[in-house]
């Protein structure tokens, strides 16, 4: 498995509950840019349109030599998944008012995959509290390795 983009900002943003593996429709210079490294999850999200979940906002840079079989470097994408997952997930964003957001993007065989998050938004007092829970633990394992040496 060969990762290619990250959306760190998700698990800084987001409560992750579960997560998902989904194909992604890509045109041919799509794939040579994404093999290339050119791919940005920062600002994307999925969403629903007549049954089918499609990725927005992913940034995908046009390939050097495309020339005019180029894309348009931030358009919608479809997204794979087996009915029952797009149902459920359906249910779930309806219901509990949660979203969906990318965390990685990855080649599995020769073919792009994308990493799915059933995510709900954290507060600012959920982000201050991760960031002092991280700290602590920072701060414990130097002491650890102090005591250590």
């Amino acid at each position: 498995m060969k990762i290619i983009a990250k959306n760190k900002k998700a698990f800084h943003d987001f409560f992750i509950l579960s997560k998902y593996e989904a194909g992604i429709v890509l045109q041919g210079t799509e794939v040579k840019s994404i093999r290339n490294g050119n791919a940005n999850l920062k600002e994307s999200y999925a969403r629903f349109d007549n049954g089918e979940l499609w990725l927005v906002g992913m940034h995908i840079s046009p390939y050097e030599q495309g020339n005019i079989f180029n894309h348009d470097p931030v358009r919608k994408r479809k997204l794979l998944l087996h009915a029952g997952e797009i149902e459920r997930l359906r249910k779930s964003i309806d219901e509990k008012g949660l979203t969906i957001v990318p965390l990685s993007l990855y080649f599995i065989g020769g073919r792009v995959k994308v990493e799915l998050g059933l995510a709900r938004g954290k507060h600012l007092y959920d982000k201050r509290d991760d960031k002092a829970s991280r700290d602590a633990k920072r701060e414990m394992d130097r002491a650890r390795k102090k005591v250590a040496q």
